[in-house]
């Protein structure tokens, strides 16, 4: 049994980086690999670039990450590599979809290819938007979550807090979703509670259509004594986890998410995050009302003084991996 992750290399156009789905995928092939499954990581840049690859290196399942393939290219290859299973798993839920039009026709097509071919499938990552399209449209939707890698480091106690700047990060794309505005008025609160000056953190260049998100949180953070807004440029990723790991705390407020990255590499490097119940993984304790900023705060400033934060997040991490090694096997019918 062969296993291919491909997803569509967008950093080879430039000004356009998701470097996301490319963690996801080594995370994710790295765990199925520990666990013997052969697996792959392939970006590529079209369907005609997956089809080269394929013919070189045959496999017996593609999963693709997120709808993209056009619905008569994925047509054609499910006719030429008839032994080849290929699943587009959907890397949003049912929220997020708002924003992304044609990946609502691409996942509806892929339903109507599933019901007319043996080996084209659709997926999800996360359990309720699988449960959400069984029951709305009464197909089939396989469970394939993101798996992330935990090596078998020690978990770094949290970072304390030793008087000087508190340094509190929002990572992510700047989307309304991400619910930027309640991170950064939480941080703000929890600095004012500790007497402590502020560098409230956030990821720059990737604003989709949230310049105005930006504005306006700059205008709620300029000109306040002790207040720092620092832009972090786009990194990759093991020098994104050192900047991760750097934090006291990590603000993950979404309205909606599948599985949320930025918090299992907080997980990872011993950084606590509050989040929504979006992230539903977490554990209960690190949840908050994600309307209520208050709250947002108060749940923060918890965590920022419980040592052991992060182990309960491993703890929740490992479970949820566990479980969602065992969704893999079961698709894969790996007994």
């Amino acid at each position: 049994m062969s296993v291919v992750l491909a997803y569509k290399n967008f950093a080879a156009n430039r000004n356009i980086s998701h470097i996301g789905l490319g963690v996801a995928a080594i995370n994710t092939a790295k765990v199925l690999r520990r666990d013997g499954i052969r697996t792959a990581v392939w970006p590529v840049l079209s369907a005609g670039d997956l089809r080269t690859r394929l013919q070189s290196a045959p496999a017996g399942h593609v999963i693709i990450s997120a709808p993209w393939i056009p619905t008569l290219e994925l047509q054609a290859l499910a006719s030429d590599f008839p032994d080849t299973h290929f699943t587009v798993n959907c890397h949003s839920n049912v929220g997020f979809l708002q924003a992304d039009r044609n990946g609502v026709r691409l996942m509806r097509e892929t339903m109507e290819l599933e019901m007319g071919n043996a080996n084209v499938h659709l997926a999800g990552n996360s359990r309720r938007f699988c449960n959400w399209v069984r029951s709305a449209f009464g197909v089939p939707c396989a469970y394939l979550p993101n798996l992330y890698y935990l090596d078998d480091r020690a978990v770094p106690q949290s970072k304390p807090f030793s008087g000087s700047a508190l340094r509190v990060a929002a990572f992510g794309a700047t989307r309304p979703l991400k619910n930027l505005m309640s991170a950064a008025g939480a941080a703000l609160e929890i600095a004012r509670h500790l007497r402590a000056p502020l560098e409230f953190w956030v990821s720059a260049g990737r604003a989709e259509g949230g310049e105005g998100i930006l504005a306006a949180l700059k205008e709620m953070l300029s000109g306040l004594p002790g207040v720092t807004l620092v832009m972090n440029g786009w990194q990759s990723w093991p020098n994104f986890r050192q900047t991760v790991a750097s934090m006291h705390l990590l603000l993950q407020p979404s309205y909606t998410e599948s599985f949320n990255m930025v918090t299992g590499d907080g997980v990872a490097e011993g950084v606590a995050s509050v989040v929504s119940s979006a992230i539903d993984w977490a554990p209960a304790d690190w949840k908050a009302d994600v309307d209520n900023v208050l709250d947002i705060a108060r749940v923060g400033r918890r965590l920022r003084a419980d040592p052991r934060a992060a182990e309960d997040g491993r703890v929740a991490l490992e479970s949820y991996v566990a479980d969602g090694l065992s969704a893999y096997r079961r698709f894969l019918a790996i007994q």
